[in-house]
């Protein structure tokens, strides 16, 4: 029943962007529409897009946001109902064709822009210059003072720490908490599940002492929270990339070059803060994306 209604709302979904697309296309053959996510982060990169191609070129750009996963976003690129959309190279691991068994980064994004092309058609660019994935989290002033900057330092201290994770993580086997433990030899004194929302407030007033976050979420920012460094590179990774379907490269060969813009121009640091703008400061994407393209000169 559960797949049936997820087969049905993702139907739906795709009857919807197909009529939007029909309607728009009639009245605009250069239409580019770009998809997003649900979250701040790839809101604010799809305004920037937007920006950069209007002011560059003759073509309108439609941000077409919400969209309930990168699953659906691959759907809808599949489909042609978008052109455009943020997408992280740890998705193949999603079963859209086979791929090799890896957490090596260079690889991960090498079957990403192979197996995208090859099976989608999509030209999966190089990555902006962040990923967005799981990280254990400490407030800063416990890694100073206990001398943390990557997980392998837990190794003596582990079982003294509370541990504040997201339910389903901790009963994953091949890439969950069992598998964790195994590959850092460590295991935390208490492990606590909660929702994943949560886990930001709960370590940042001290109920645990490290949780499992998100690498570029904002209330690391808001809750002066350090990342841990995965040295043993335990998480697949999920380097964020602009991904394109061909044809429209094919037809607009110039927006190779303006894709290119903010290929390396995104850092963590960076992402960090523009989703606090948004997230925190409640600021709007389009003004937030706005205001760092005058920062890089690529808007006056």
């Amino acid at each position: 029943m559960h797949n049936l209604k997820l087969n049905y709302r993702w139907g739906m979904i795709i009857v919807i962007l197909t009529l939007i697309s029909t309607l728009t296309a009639c009245g605009n053959k250069d239409l580019i529409r770009i998809g997003t996510q649900t979250y701040s982060e790839p809101k604010i990169i799809a305004q920037m897009y937007k920006l950069l191609i209007e002011d560059r070129t003759n073509l309108k750009v439609d941000v077409l946001p919400d969209l309930a996963s990168s699953a659906v976003i691959v759907g809808a690129l599949n489909q042609g109902d978008i052109q455009l959309a943020t997408l992280y190279s740890g998705e193949i691991f999603n079963n859209y064709f086979p791929v090799q068994a890896t957490n090596d980064r260079a690889e991960v994004l090498r079957q990403a822009q192979e197996g995208f092309l090859t099976h989608y058609n999509f030209n999966w660019f190089n990555p902006y210059g962040f990923e967005n994935t799981y990280a254990f989290t400490m407030r800063e002033e416990v890694t100073k003072q206990d001398h943390i900057e990557q997980i392998s330092d837990l190794t003596d201290t582990a079982k003294n720490y509370k541990l504040g994770v997201d339910t389903t993580w901790l009963e994953r086997e091949q890439d969950g908490y069992k598998a964790f433990t195994k590959k850092y030899n460590l295991a935390f004194g208490k492990t606590i599940p909660m929702e994943i929302a949560l886990v930001y407030q709960a370590v940042a007033t001290g109920n645990v002492d490290i949780v499992l976050a998100y690498t570029t979420d904002a209330r690391l920012k808001a809750y002066k929270l350090k990342s841990l460094k995965d040295d043993k590179h335990f998480f697949p990774p999920y380097d964020a990339s602009p991904v394109m379907r061909k044809d429209l490269l094919d037809k607009h060969p110039e927006l190779a070059e303006i894709i290119g813009l903010l290929i390396g121009k995104l850092s963590t640091e960076t992402m960090i803060d523009l989703n606090y703008e948004v997230d925190v400061n409640k600021r709007n994407e389009k003004k937030v994306a706005e205001d760092y393209l005058k920062k890089l000169g690529l808007l006056k």
